[in-house]
């Protein structure tokens, strides 16, 4: 990122307040025990366009420090540091999207624009494919290579392919941004080892930096590990998928066998759990959104979190009513509409909340070579 985006980022009043804010809780430090946000902060004195940037994306949006804080409103100083972060956040994952004239779709990337994008792409593969042969859109097709009787493999997989390729480059590059532009080092495999571990346990989502507390506040004040278990259904059994289409795209490729596979082979079985998983875990999460306590959520950006939730829910939804329907005249219909779900979670996931966990991974990353650093 070049000195002139940063000095326009530098300016907008998120940045602001986030460096207002954290001059206040540098000079408290009460709150330094609850995550990584405020050991990063207490390393930093003057707090820069990289530096909010940066700490905005250790945030995890627990809660945990709004509530123990004594100067959030109706203090004079309204400290309220999830909310402030939170928008922070969204402004980076806009600033370090590319290409830049489609960052303009985090601002955008509502619920009705992700389900309008769906449903058009669900409708398009439905029409193509009962228009080119009605008989076989709602006939019964049983056995291995049923589904690309309605459509080709070629077709079928490619488009995902070609999304998928453009998608990576997108990643790729606002990872770079986002490295530069908070001014990142790396830390070594050590510091990676950690970040990792972070991520996988999700520790920060546990009330303390140690990833033993109870968990997250909730409007009623009492805390709740439920966030941390429904990011680690989401989390997991999205991998599960991915397992399970790799293990499809061996099959395929090295074994010379055609999807649907058995109910017990291991493409199934994993796409099967995965499915589950997530749909417990995004059901969970769209919950747990909406009992957040009002004054820590972020209303701009809301359509956003929700958006990323319903469409991850649906494609795994979809998937597990096709696989039970797949021996039906239904079978068509339910895989258009997997399908169309399918294209448009891949068309707009460089700029949907999906790449919050890129960046944070990103920023626990840099932030445990820091540490390390620190401590020499």
């Amino acid at each position: 990122m070049d000195d002139v985006s940063l000095l326009k980022l530098a300016s907008t009043p998120a940045h602001e307040e986030t460096a207002r804010i954290m001059q206040i809780c540098n000079a408290c430090r009460y709150c330094e025990g609850f995550c990584a946000v405020f050991p990063a902060m207490e390393r930093r004195r003057l707090f820069d366009v990289g530096d909010t940037a940066q700490l905005a994306n250790l945030c995890h949006h627990c809660g945990a420090c709004y509530h123990a804080c004594q100067y959030a409103p109706p203090h004079e100083f309204a400290v309220n540091v999830p909310l402030t972060l939170a928008e922070r956040r969204a402004e980076t994952w806009a600033e370090f999207a590319w290409p830049g004239p489609l960052s303009g779709l985090f601002a955008r990337n509502g619920l009705a624009l992700v389900m309008i994008i769906t449903v058009a792409l669900a409708l398009a593969v439905g029409l193509m494919l009962a228009m080119i042969s009605p008989q076989l859109f709602w006939g019964v097709h049983i056995g291995e290579g049923a589904f690309y009787v309605l459509m080709p493999h070629t077709v079928m997989a490619g488009i995902p392919m070609a999304i998928t390729a453009f998608t990576i480059v997108a990643f790729i590059v606002g990872w770079r941004r986002y490295w530069r532009g908070t001014g990142a080092r790396w830390g070594g495999w050590p510091a990676f080892a950690d970040a990792m571990s972070a991520t996988a346990t999700m520790r920060n989502l546990g009330g303390d930096n140690s990833g033993d507390g109870a968990g997250c506040p909730g409007p009623d004040d009492r805390n709740s590990l439920a966030r941390r278990h429904y990011h680690h259904a989401t989390f997991y059994g999205f991998m599960l998928c991915f397992a399970s289409t790799s293990t499809g795209t061996l099959y395929h490729y090295l074994l010379g066998r055609e999807a649907p596979y058995g109910y017990l082979e291991l493409p199934v079985v994993l796409g099967t759990v995965g499915g589950i998983m997530l749909c417990v875990g995004t059901a969970g999460l769209w919950r747990e959104k909406r009992r957040m306590e009002p004054a820590v959520r972020p209303l701009a950006k809301l359509g956003m979190d929700y958006a990323f939730i319903w469409i991850l829910f649906w494609v795994s939804a979809t998937g597990l009513v096709l696989l039970a329907l797949r021996e039906t005249s239904f079978m068509g219909l339910t895989l258009a509409i997997h399908l169309g779900l399918v294209y448009g979670f891949f068309l707009v996931l460089p700029y949907s909340k999906f790449v919050h966990g890129l960046y944070r991974f990103a920023a626990l990353l840099a932030d445990a070579g820091e540490a390390r650093r620190s401590a020499m």
